[in-house]
């Protein structure tokens, strides 16, 4: 336990808004600590990029944040970014800790009944190497279906800032999730983007059957504790919780938004 006052913020990275979900249920868990959320707006959506494009654009991104801002951790609350440069985040800098997101396929395949798991994505999540190790890794006992959402993250933006979405919209983007087999159907769809639990009442709504939708914020979060010490005695500080937007120009709805999850921007 760390015998100081003086506390450095927890770093929470996302390629837009979908990175609040964690932020929220870290705030929760780490209270005593002060935050500052970047969003890559000027960069997204993540899955139109290059990979090798997108690998400098974040590598070279936070060599200026960790210089700006010295977080005790950094967590990447994008399964597009993790997925992709994770590695390179830890060897490029290896004094900083990076919690990671990543497709919750693990506590997929150990709750699933019917065997039948299908992982809602963004296209750069589904293609990654790393996503194809975990369902070799964890899931060989289960028909896990990948479903990579080219639109989902843009109208999840758009749905949290109270912009009307068409249910016929979203259900064509989950539809691919839901299969039957054998008299079986799928039970579980990992929602493996974070902007996606914001929706995921909607999903519930229009599925075809129930399934468990697995939000992985909470993890993310609880492993984002394990690794921030507890500062004995410290009051939250009021010199962080802000935002960083790297266009520089969030719109009003953004702001509000930000504000409302109790950051400056």
């Amino acid at each position: 336990m760390t015998q100081t006052n003086e506390s450095k913020p927890v770093l929470m990275f996302d390629s837009g808004i979908g990175g609040l979900t964690v932020l929220r249920e870290a705030r929760v868990l780490i209270p005593e600590r002060g935050f500052i959320y970047v969003a890559d707006d000027a960069g997204f959506p993540y899955g139109d990029w290059e990979e090798p494009a997108l690998r400098e654009r974040i590598i070279t991104l936070f060599a200026k944040l960790l210089d700006e801002y010295d977080p005790e951790v950094c967590v990447i609350s994008c399964n597009t970014a993790f997925t992709l440069v994770g590695a390179d985040l830890r060897e490029t800098f290896p004094k900083m800790t990076f919690v990671g997101t990543v497709p919750a396929v693990k506590p997929a395949a150990e709750r699933t009944r019917s065997g039948l798991v299908s992982v809602l994505a963004t296209p750069g999540t589904v293609k990654r190497a790393y996503t194809r190790d975990l369902i070799q890794s964890f899931a060989t006992q289960c028909h896990v279906r990948l479903v990579g959402s080219q639109n989902l993250a843009r109208m999840a933006e758009a749905y949290i800032r109270g912009e009307t979405i068409s249910d016929e919209a979203v259900l064509a983007e989950i539809a691919p999730c839901f299969v039957e087999k054998d008299g079986r159907k799928t039970d579980i769809v990992v929602l493996a983007c974070t902007h996606y639990p914001f929706m995921a009442n909607v999903f519930r709504r229009l599925a075809p059957w129930p399934v468990d939708w697995l939000d992985p914020a909470e993890a993310i979060a609880r492993q984002a504790r394990r690794k921030v010490p507890l500062v004995e005695g410290a009051e939250h500080p009021d010199n962080y919780d802000f935002a960083v937007f790297t266009s520089g120009n969030p719109d009003f709805a953004t702001r509000r938004l930000m504000q409302g999850f109790g950051l400056r921007a």
